[in-house]
């Protein structure tokens, strides 16, 4: 099924990279669980020779994510932390990356504990505030690693305006997408050069996958990813790639709620006498509001609450009934969390508090249930907290 060159958002999501099964007319691409392929004869084949390096249910995946992101390529592997990982293996020792500073917690750890050990220099900077990024770029260094909105403090980076400034110094730029999903933000489409995601989040979307994807535009850099991909083997299973395929079909109507229903739960919690402070970019006060409006379409699933201590979090959080205390994001139902305990406990605490994760932090993950059901659960959850 050839796509219109013009086609939009939503019919790219459900058709692109899909075709009608050629033996059944299936319209939903099988799950190829298969190892290897037959050959008919010596180097005579179908195109696929073994399921690491090839498998038809992954290759799906692969295509529809490139197009969703306006990439050309992309390559899907076992988590959002692997595909970082790979994104990692086109630098050597000795190389130099410019990394949002509140980014997610495995990110630093892998950044810190796992490849600095092997030669590579990370430098961490509000990337929101434009000047550091280019106070920050040395001569060695090779990417520009930018988390937007970032997690969990939801600070906007103005992505035009970051690869402009990346660009002038031979920087490539690097976004992980995750926090806000293709259909809010479109990296590549503004001037970025790698887009990453977990794909465990609003890709998926019904929390019962784990996958990580890359997403490129420079031949260069799909060479290698298509390389190391195969080289080091951390792929996405068919079944996986078949559930994120399923996913991609409806986040454009996922995200509709989820945008519309975080705006209206940001609100509450704003006007709430025991909430200390609100977080989401859709709220006027955000000091990226109006970079938001422009970049993003809707504001994203993510809010962010400050209930003043962690001995007031600690009894919050168990009162929750129909919000679940989960690690994890971007699912049809609504997950909410503790970042200092929970996603960013990996993170050092002088660090957390550098960047604004206090221990009375809460954060909300909206799903996309009726929102009146979110906001009496809100209300019943803190009605027996005293701010602190």
């Amino acid at each position: 099924m050839k796509l219109n060159d013009n086609a939009r958002f939503s019919t790219i999501c459900i058709h692109a990279g899909q075709e009608p099964d050629p033996s059944t007319g299936a319209i939903i691409t099988p799950i190829y669980q298969t190892s290897t392929y037959v050959q008919e004869g010596l180097g005579q084949h179908k195109g696929y020779e073994y399921g690491r390096t090839q498998n038809p249910t992954r290759m799906a995946l692969e295509a529809n994510l490139a197009a969703i992101e306006k990439g050309a390529a992309a390559f899907a592997f076992a988590s959002g932390m692997a595909a970082i990982d790979a994104i990692l293996t086109r630098l050597e020792s000795g190389d130099h990356l410019v990394v949002s500073d509140n980014t997610y917690g495995g990110t630093f750890r892998l950044f810190e504990r796992v490849r600095r050990k092997f030669g590579l220099d990370f430098t961490y900077v509000d990337t929101s505030r434009l000047e550091t990024i280019d106070q920050a770029i040395t001569g060695k260094t090779k990417y520009l690693f930018i988390e937007t909105p970032t997690n969990p403090m939801l600070r906007i980076t103005d992505l035009a305006a970051a690869s402009e400034i990346a660009h002038a110094r031979n920087v490539r730029v690097v976004v992980d997408n995750t926090f806000a999903s293709p259909y809010v933000q479109q990296p590549l489409a503004l001037g970025c050069d790698i887009v990453t995601h977990s794909t465990t989040k609003f890709l998926n979307g019904h929390s019962d996958s784990v996958g990580g994807v890359v997403v490129l535009k420079h031949q260069d850099d799909i060479d290698w990813m298509k390389f190391v991909q195969n080289a080091a083997g951390a792929i996405l299973g068919p079944m996986d790639s078949w559930l994120v395929l399923r996913g991609t079909k409806t986040m454009p109507i996922r995200m509709e709620r989820t945008n519309s229903n975080a705006q209206a739960i940001a609100e509450h919690l704003a006007a709430h006498p025991r909430v200390q402070s609100v977080i989401y970019p859709g709220l006027a006060n955000h000091p990226h509001h109006a970079l938001a409006k422009r970049q993003m379409r809707g504001f994203g699933g993510l809010i962010s609450f400050d209930v003043g201590s962690i001995e007031a979090a600690r009894t919050v959080l168990p009162r929750f009934r129909l919000m679940s205390l989960a690690e994890s994001l971007g699912g049809v139902e609504t997950l909410i969390s503790h970042p200092a305990i929970m996603t960013h406990a990996s993170v050092p605490p002088e660090r957390r508090a550098a960047i604004g994760i206090t221990d009375g932090l809460i954060r909300i993950s909206v799903g996309i249930e009726d929102v009146d059901d979110l906001t009496e659960d809100i209300d019943q959850a803190l009605s027996d907290t005293q701010r602190k």
